[in-house]
């Protein structure tokens, strides 16, 4: 590929090509995810909810909440739950609580089981309302334990007070009356006094009757990540990184796809491109052996970072482009025109156009096609050729793999005299009347670039 913006085209391109190697990987993410979930136990969470009444700030609810999960708290749950092989400091783990909304702390624990999921929330939440019931005991002066009761009886005596001195007043302006007037006013500021002390001492009572709303609901289902999610989690996965892998495979691919590269590759010229119609699943790879029986079941033997096939001419056309090839080597060679003709070993498109080539010669150059491999490239000495004619597909080789075939052409004595490029093309539904010269034209397809290039 090239550095051009992958789109949506793209991935569309890797599905349909590699639809039975992504579902194989995906099938494989799912098993993935089965034994993952078979490494972890199915949990179950459920939850209790303490209310806490009275007044209370934000920062007092979260500190409600620390304590609820704190060690003392759960380690008398956990000696009250008498779990055999469970410490508090592994109960600790599997118990959360958060404040909520209306002054309630909600504690959630987790065990292996619905029912013992039911049994840490709801001892978990007892506790907690023990613990903050004595905590709140042990923080109250004594004031704040006898002071309501006293502080009742002193308002009640207040008041009958007053109504005896209002009854006994003389409305009028005398020194008495002005005193007893000014006595009653005290008596009201100490009432007032009380009612003040009264109302700074409810909160706190009421803050430390802290109430459990009702028993834990035992849970009916498992806390995630179960394991369907585990498994649609691997296959999905595994599906991504597939994708992913195979973008960046054909990103990093140094194959050459252009013209100029190809011919700078091989430091010759490039005398024309030919057509060879065909389908793309016709190119499959001359080794029987197991693993290309495994990448023909997997569908990996056919490329898939090419562009889509064009759609060719009639026959004429196509003949015509091999013949103009003849003639520029006809012009370019002396006589006796003999040519060896290069094509890399498991380029099919390369040699069906070589054969054609040959036939459209009709021996004029005489050509001899040989194939090479491209590890370890090996071309027969020269005896009366006048060099070689390379023949391959665009889009298939790398620069390393084309200067090595060129330098074996140079240590044979054979001067590479131009380059030949073959492309797949589709043909057109209707054919034309003239009488194909090649009955085998199945291969693989080649890019844009080098079906258009000079002819």
């Amino acid at each position: 590929m090239s550095d051009d913006t992958i789109r949506l085209v793209t991935i569309g391109r890797i599905i349909r090509q590699r639809w039975r190697l992504l579902t194989v990987l995906t099938l494989v993410g799912a098993l993935v995810g089965y034994g993952t979930s078979l490494l972890f136990p199915p949990r179950y969470t459920t939850s209790a909810s303490v209310l806490l009444p009275g007044q209370w700030e934000e920062r007092e609810l979260l500190t409600q909440a620390e304590i609820a999960t704190s060690s003392v708290v759960v380690n008398r749950a956990a000696a009250t739950l008498g779990w055999t092989g469970v410490s508090g400091s592994e109960l600790r783990d599997r118990v959360s609580a958060k404040a909520t909304d209306g002054n309630i702390v909600k504690i959630s624990g987790t065990a292996d089981s619905p029912e013992r999921a039911q049994e840490l929330s709801d001892q978990v939440a007892q506790q907690f309302v023990t613990f903050a019931a004595r905590l709140a005991g042990d923080n109250t002066d004594s004031e704040a334990t006898t002071g309501p009761e006293e502080l009742r009886k002193m308002v009640v005596q207040t008041s009958r007070r007053i109504t005896e001195l209002a009854e006994a007043t003389d409305p009028g302006q005398t020194v008495e009356s002005v005193q007893t007037r000014t006595e009653l006013a005290k008596l009201r500021t100490a009432l007032q006094d009380a009612i003040k002390k009264l109302d700074q001492v409810d909160p706190a009572a009421n803050k430390a009757n802290m109430v459990v709303m009702g028993p834990a609901a035992r849970p009916d289902s498992e806390a995630p990540p179960t394991r369907m999610q585990l498994i649609v989690a691997g296959a999905v996965l595994f599906f991504l990184l597939a994708v992913v892998g195979h973008l960046t495979a054909a990103r990093m691919s140094r194959r050459l796809r252009t013209e100029p590269e190809i011919a700078a590759a091989l430091d010759s010229t490039l005398l024309g491109t030919v057509d060879v119609p065909g389908e793309r699943s016709a190119h499959r790879p001359e080794d029987h052996g197991p693993r290309a029986r495994i990448r023909r079941l997997l569908g990996v033997d056919i490329r898939w970072d090419i562009p889509p096939l064009q759609t060719s001419g009639d026959e004429a056309g196509r003949q015509l482009r091999y013949r103009r090839v003849c003639t520029r080597l006809r012009d370019q060679l002396p006589a006796p025109r003999r040519l060896l003709v290069v094509v890399p070993a498991g380029d099919e498109i390369a040699r069906r156009a070589a054969g054609q080539l040959v036939a459209e010669a009709e021996g004029d150059p005489m050509l001899r096609v040989v194939g090479v491999s491209t590890s370890r490239p090996m071309v027969p000495d020269r005896t009366n050729e006048s060099g070689a004619l390379i023949v391959l597909s665009a889009g298939s080789w790398t620069s390393a793999e084309l200067a090595d075939i060129a330098g074996a052409c140079a240590d044979a004595k054979h001067e590479v005299v131009g380059i030949v490029l073959a492309g797949l093309v589709r043909t057109r539904p209707k054919r034309s009347a003239g009488h194909p010269r090649d009955a085998a034209t199945l291969a693989l397809a080649v890019g844009d670039n080098a079906t258009g290039g000079s002819r």
